[in-house]
């Protein structure tokens, strides 16, 4: 089964994964990365571009602002898609990472 692990960030994760725990950081998704490569788990990894975003609205006039955050004091940085046993593997994938620390980390089956 695929799930979509979805990886939020927030101010908090964005100063702490710059500063000390940066190398905890790139390593837990070097090991991860190269675990899910191995046993054949990996579908695909990106982060995604905050500079180059937009968030529109629609309604009588469509309403685009610069994005990616939407007002929100959370924003979507980055995923992993994988094909594993189940939604308690996926959730042990999910747990790997630093930033579930400071923000919280979605697991999403992908129908």
């Amino acid at each position: 089964m695929e799930y979509l692990i979805l990886i939020r960030n927030n101010a908090e994760t964005a100063a702490a994964i710059t500063g000390p725990a940066r190398e905890e950081f790139e390593r837990a998704h070097q090991e991860v990365q190269a675990e899910l490569t191995a046993s054949g788990e990996l579908v695909e990894t990106r982060i995604l571009d905050d500079d180059e975003a937009r968030v529109v609205r629609t309604g009588e006039v469509p309403l685009v602002t610069a994005g990616p955050y939407a007002e929100l004091a959370e924003w979507v940085g980055g995923y992993y898609r994988v094909d594993c046993a189940d939604l308690d593997r996926a959730t042990a994938i999910a747990a790997r990472f630093v930033e579930a620390r400071w923000s919280p980390i979605e697991v999403r089956r992908i129908d």
